[in-house]
């Protein structure tokens, strides 16, 4: 059931409780986006997860976090036949992941400034572990896009790397989750919120065309 379609260049940031809901993001563009607001300007440790969507065979952006210095702060991103995950513009690439199009899928990565290493989670199974970048924080004014690769800070969208799909139960925290916790996520069974992002209280501004509908199914 669609519940809002909103066409809009900006608006404000107002907490919403998401749960129950997806983003959609219908077309391929490079304008539309979400943009998600925090007040952090310094992190030792990330965790992000969310589940998604797609019918994509191209590359595509999930989720990109930037500060002034580092374009790809935090960056999620679908290669062809790989995911890749870059942290402070270092790039980690992991392969032989058992993903499937649509079919929606639950992920988490993993990171912290020591020993700075980079892991990687899907439906409950983990990557190896690798080293990206260690001894210095995320640090800085951020901006968090979903569905486009951050060029520039806040811009510099390439269409051909937009997400096409279904976005939902978004949540970061400013440190590592344990793989315990990360499994709680998967199974969508009594996991701590986001201390940073949170999806059951989203500040948000959606830019373009993208769409808060209901969940469709249930996740894995």
């Amino acid at each position: 059931m669609l519940l809002l379609l909103l066409l809009v260049t900006s608006c404000a940031a107002i907490p919403q409780n998401l749960s129950e809901k997806m983003f959609t993001f219908p077309q391929e563009t490079n304008t539309a986006h979400v943009r998600l607001t925090t007040s952090r300007q310094n992190l030792q440790a990330v965790t992000v997860c969310f589940r998604f969507f797609s019918d994509l065979k191209r590359e595509y952006a999930l989720f990109s976090l930037a500060v002034p210095s580092f374009y790809n702060g935090f960056l999620f991103y679908k290669n062809v036949n790989s995911f890749a995950v870059c942290v402070r513009n270092a790039e980690s690439i992991f392969e032989g992941l058992d993903f499937k199009l649509n079919k929606w899928h639950s992920v988490c990565g993993t990171w912290s400034a020591t020993p700075g290493l980079v892991q990687l989670w899907l439906n409950g199974e983990p990557s190896s572990r690798k080293f990206t970048s260690s001894g210095s924080s995320i640090n800085g004014p951020i901006i968090i896009a979903l569905g486009q690769d951050q060029d520039s800070h806040g811009g510099g969208f390439d269409a051909k790397q937009s997400f096409v799909g279904m976005m939902s139960d978004l949540h970061m925290w400013d440190y590592k989750l344990s793989p315990y916790e990360i499994r709680k996520y998967m199974n969508d069974r009594g996991y701590a919120k986001g201390n940073v992002l949170n999806w059951n209280s989203m500040d948000f501004q959606i830019i373009g065309r993208v769409l808060i509908e209901n969940k469709q199914i249930a996740f894995q």
